[in-house]
């Protein structure tokens, strides 16, 4: 079993240690790792992602290699994959360096959730279910169906109130037995041995073997970002420190940025953006009703000069400047204005499509023949008797393809 120090000092950033096993076991993926008998790593446990760093191997070339990943065996024992496995061998002596940059950041993490899981079951009672640290963003789960704005706000509130209390967070060892009468927020499985509790002075306690500040003031200031529903509750998003501070600074840049668009302070963003989304859609529906006109303007003059065969009149037209929902809107106006009308349209427009629509009582299927002419030029699509669509991947012989149909038609 591999001597765990950052279990009594998670500022400790660098260590001696010697290497007792050089291995690619299954634990780390097969990659080239090391085992030390002590080591200041954190390996990543109980939702807080391992430490990175550099393993210095004493000697004359004065080697070293970048420790990739941190993972720890069933039985204690901790695994660092190593870039270069080279300079490692039994018995050898190493000189640990932590990253120290990324460790803090996991410190304010770690110890920003344990007080936001402790601000929810002090002011309503909802427990944490799971804890999650990514790296652009943390998130915790509750367990909850429900969580109001109000509650979330206050949550932040109490939690960055606690910050500013700069209260001391103090590491303690107990047995099973011993942590049953403390009034641990969250009691864990029974295991051998003693428990690591964090003690957030008069705010909470409860196990843990991850890394921590020494007080509440060091965590900086909780964020909350977002909330969402997941399966076993409704999850919390959050950034602590300084990532909250970077989170803060580019939300802001972003929001600035967009504000000066409508030449509005970013407060009166919302607003602006409601006015243009109102905008927008009286835009649409004036466009929509343009099209509409359009489309019958088009439908009555197609039918008009239209010369009857059969019985029926067939309209073959490709268009180069219509997408496929005018084509669509089109044969909708179409069809229904005589009992005896088939449409074979098509575009070359951007995305090249085809719509083949008839009156109703006509005998033809549209749905096969839209197949068959998809079978020949490629592409996808379908339909029902009555109409069909679908998107050729070749336009080269779509004119004459759409003539050879309505000829084909006009004959039947």
């Amino acid at each position: 079993m591999t001597a765990h120090l950052y279990y009594n000092d998670s500022f400790l950033y660098e260590f001696d240690a010697q290497v007792v096993e050089k291995t690619t076991s299954p634990e780390a993926n097969a990659r080239p790792s090391v085992v030390l008998d002590r080591t200041a790593f954190y390996p990543t446990s109980g939702g807080q992602v391992f430490d990175t760093g550099w393993l210095h191997v004493s000697g004359p070339s004065d080697s070293k290699s970048a420790v990739l990943e941190v993972t720890e065996r069933e039985d204690g024992s901790v695994l660092h994959v190593v870039e270069d496995a080279g300079p490692f061998r039994t018995g050898v002596r190493v000189h640990g360096v932590i990253d120290s940059e990324r460790r803090r950041d996991h410190m304010q993490q770690h110890s920003g959730q344990h007080v936001l899981s402790a601000a929810f079951v002090r002011l309503f009672e909802i427990p944490t279910v799971s804890f999650h640290m990514g790296d652009e963003y943390c998130s915790i789960d509750l367990e909850t169906k429900n969580l109001s704005p109000d509650q979330v706000q206050r949550a932040e509130r109490l939690a960055n109130e606690i910050i500013l209390e700069n209260r001391p967070v103090e590491v303690r060892f107990v047995t099973q037995d011993e942590a049953r009468g403390l009034g641990l927020r969250k009691l864990p499985p029974a295991e051998r041995g003693e428990l690591r509790l964090i003690d957030i002075r008069d705010f909470d306690l409860t196990a843990c073997g991850g890394t921590h500040v020494k007080s509440t003031g060091q965590i900086g200031c909780i964020l909350l970002r977002k909330t969402e529903k997941v399966r076993q509750g409704l999850r919390v998003e959050f950034v602590c420190g300084q990532r909250a501070v970077r989170t803060a600074r580019r939300d802001y840049t972003t929001l600035a940025e967009a504000a000066s668009l409508y030449s509005a302070h970013i407060w009166d963003l919302p607003q602006q953006l409601r006015k243009v989304q109102e905008e927008a859609k009286a835009a649409r529906r004036l466009r929509e009703d343009l099209s509409a006109e359009l489309a019958e303007q088009i439908a009555a003059r197609m039918l008009s000069s239209a010369a009857p065969s059969n019985g029926r009149k067939i309209i073959s037209q490709v268009f180069n400047d219509r997408d496929l929902s005018f084509l669509k809107l089109l044969a909708q106006k179409i069809t229904p204005l005589e009992p005896n009308v088939v449409a074979l349209l098509g575009s070359t427009f951007e995305q090249p499509c085809l719509v083949f629509a008839q009156s109703t009582g006509q005998p033809f299927d549209m749905g096969a023949l839209m197949k068959d002419a998809l079978a020949k030029l490629g592409g996808r699509g379908g339909g029902s008797k009555d109409m069909a669509q679908g998107g050729p991947q070749r336009t080269d012989e779509l004119a004459s393809m759409l003539k050879e149909l309505a000829d084909s038609m006009q004959r039947s």
